[in-house]
Protein backbone atom coordinates (compact mmCIF):
# COMPACT_ATOMS: atom_id res chain seq x y z
CA UNK A 1 0.00 0.00 0.00
CA UNK A 2 2.83 2.65 1.04
CA UNK A 3 4.26 2.02 -2.49
CA UNK A 4 1.73 2.17 -4.11
CA UNK A 5 0.64 5.44 -2.44
CA UNK A 6 4.33 6.37 -3.58
CA UNK A 7 4.42 5.96 -6.57
CA UNK A 8 1.16 7.62 -7.18
CA UNK A 9 2.26 10.73 -5.15
CA UNK A 10 5.21 10.94 -7.12
CA UNK A 11 3.13 11.54 -10.84
CA UNK A 12 1.98 14.95 -11.60
CA UNK A 13 -1.53 14.65 -10.18
CA UNK A 14 -3.48 17.09 -12.79
CA UNK A 15 -2.99 13.91 -15.37
CA UNK A 16 -5.04 11.57 -13.66
CA UNK A 17 -7.18 10.47 -11.37
CA UNK A 18 -6.45 12.32 -7.63
CA UNK A 19 -4.62 9.88 -5.07
CA UNK A 20 -7.83 9.88 -2.94
CA UNK A 21 -9.79 8.50 -6.18
CA UNK A 22 -7.32 5.80 -6.16
CA UNK A 23 -7.31 5.54 -2.77
CA UNK A 24 -10.77 5.11 -2.45
CA UNK A 25 -10.68 2.19 -5.87
CA UNK A 26 -7.92 0.60 -3.48
CA UNK A 27 -10.32 -0.20 -0.41
CA UNK A 28 -13.30 -1.05 -2.62
CA UNK A 29 -11.58 -3.51 -4.09
CA UNK A 30 -10.15 -4.75 -0.55
CA UNK A 31 -13.48 -4.30 0.66
CA UNK A 32 -15.04 -7.11 -2.53
CA UNK A 33 -12.58 -9.60 -1.61
CA UNK A 34 -13.43 -9.19 2.51
CA UNK A 35 -15.26 -12.31 4.00
CA UNK A 36 -17.67 -10.31 5.35
CA UNK A 37 -18.71 -8.46 2.67
CA UNK A 38 -20.44 -12.06 1.52
CA UNK A 39 -23.00 -12.28 3.37
CA UNK A 40 -26.88 -13.62 3.31
CA UNK A 41 -28.98 -12.64 0.33
CA UNK A 42 -30.63 -11.09 3.48
CA UNK A 43 -28.46 -7.64 2.72
CA UNK A 44 -28.69 -7.31 -1.16
CA UNK A 45 -26.62 -5.47 -3.11
CA UNK A 46 -29.47 -3.29 -4.84
CA UNK A 47 -31.64 -2.38 -2.06
CA UNK A 48 -33.29 0.61 -1.44
CA UNK A 49 -31.10 1.19 1.70
CA UNK A 50 -28.05 1.10 -1.06
CA UNK A 51 -28.97 3.60 -3.11
CA UNK A 52 -29.55 5.92 0.78
CA UNK A 53 -25.83 4.92 1.27
CA UNK A 54 -24.48 6.08 -2.00
CA UNK A 55 -26.93 9.33 -2.71
CA UNK A 56 -26.28 10.80 1.03
CA UNK A 57 -21.95 9.52 0.71
CA UNK A 58 -22.33 11.47 -3.06
CA UNK A 59 -24.07 14.63 -1.66
CA UNK A 60 -21.82 15.01 1.79
CA UNK A 61 -18.48 14.23 -0.09
CA UNK A 62 -19.56 16.65 -2.70
CA UNK A 63 -20.49 18.93 -0.13
CA UNK A 64 -17.45 18.32 1.69
CA UNK A 65 -15.29 19.00 -1.41
CA UNK A 66 -17.44 22.24 -1.89
CA UNK A 67 -17.18 23.58 2.06
CA UNK A 68 -13.59 23.42 1.69
CA UNK A 69 -12.64 25.92 -1.42
CA UNK A 70 -12.90 29.01 0.70
CA UNK A 71 -10.03 27.58 2.45
CA UNK A 72 -7.70 26.01 0.32
CA UNK A 73 -7.06 26.59 -3.44
CA UNK A 74 -4.98 23.05 -3.46
CA UNK A 75 -7.69 20.63 -4.90
CA UNK A 76 -5.75 17.54 -3.29
CA UNK A 77 -6.80 18.88 -0.28
CA UNK A 78 -10.50 19.79 -1.32
CA UNK A 79 -10.51 16.21 -2.43
CA UNK A 80 -9.44 14.80 0.98
CA UNK A 81 -11.27 16.85 2.95
CA UNK A 82 -14.63 15.88 1.06
CA UNK A 83 -13.95 12.16 1.20
CA UNK A 84 -12.88 12.21 4.56
CA UNK A 85 -15.81 13.74 5.73
CA UNK A 86 -17.94 10.79 3.74
CA UNK A 87 -16.15 8.19 5.15
CA UNK A 88 -16.29 9.11 8.50
CA UNK A 89 -19.91 9.80 8.14
CA UNK A 90 -20.18 6.59 6.32
CA UNK A 91 -18.11 4.51 8.84
CA UNK A 92 -19.61 6.66 11.95
CA UNK A 93 -23.67 4.89 10.72
CA UNK A 94 -21.83 1.15 10.38
CA UNK A 95 -20.18 1.39 14.10
CA UNK A 96 -23.17 2.79 15.49
CA UNK A 97 -25.55 0.30 14.00
CA UNK A 98 -23.04 -2.46 15.15
CA UNK A 99 -22.87 -1.00 18.80
CA UNK A 100 -26.71 0.09 18.95
CA UNK A 101 -28.11 -3.47 17.69
CA UNK A 102 -28.89 -1.98 14.38
CA UNK A 103 -27.54 -3.75 10.97
CA UNK A 104 -24.16 -3.18 10.14
CA UNK A 105 -23.11 -4.58 6.70
CA UNK A 106 -20.00 -4.31 4.67
CA UNK A 107 -22.52 -3.76 1.64
CA UNK A 108 -24.05 -0.56 3.09
CA UNK A 109 -20.27 0.89 3.72
CA UNK A 110 -18.88 -0.41 0.15
CA UNK A 111 -22.01 1.87 -0.97
CA UNK A 112 -20.84 4.08 1.51
CA UNK A 113 -16.97 4.35 -0.66
CA UNK A 114 -18.63 4.26 -3.94
CA UNK A 115 -21.03 7.49 -3.28
CA UNK A 116 -18.20 9.37 -1.90
CA UNK A 117 -15.72 8.59 -4.81
CA UNK A 118 -18.69 10.01 -7.24
CA UNK A 119 -19.43 12.80 -5.21
CA UNK A 120 -16.08 14.03 -4.76
CA UNK A 121 -15.40 13.08 -8.50
CA UNK A 122 -18.17 15.02 -9.91
CA UNK A 123 -16.82 17.98 -7.43
CA UNK A 124 -13.69 17.59 -8.78
CA UNK A 125 -14.80 18.09 -12.21
CA UNK A 126 -16.75 20.93 -11.98
CA UNK A 127 -14.30 22.53 -10.14
CA UNK A 128 -12.19 21.87 -12.92
CA UNK A 129 -14.37 23.58 -15.12
CA UNK A 130 -15.62 26.51 -13.87
CA UNK A 131 -12.15 27.46 -12.09
CA UNK A 132 -9.84 29.41 -14.24
CA UNK A 133 -6.54 28.12 -14.76
CA UNK A 134 -3.93 29.12 -11.98
CA UNK A 135 -0.41 30.20 -12.87
CA UNK A 136 2.56 27.88 -10.80
CA UNK A 137 3.93 29.61 -8.49
CA UNK A 138 7.28 28.77 -10.80
CA UNK A 139 6.21 30.07 -13.77
CA UNK A 140 5.38 33.48 -11.91
CA UNK A 141 9.14 33.30 -10.87
CA UNK A 142 10.73 32.77 -14.23
CA UNK A 143 8.72 35.57 -15.99
CA UNK A 144 9.52 38.01 -13.20
CA UNK A 145 11.67 40.88 -14.80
Amino acid sequence: MVIIVYKMHSRDTRRGLPIVIWVLVWVFVVLLGSGRVARADNDPWFGQDKALHFTLSAMIGGGGYAAAVPFTDDRRWRLAAGAGLAIAAGAGKEISDLYDGGDASWRDFTWDLIGTATGVGIAWLIDRLVSKPRAHAHAAESSAP
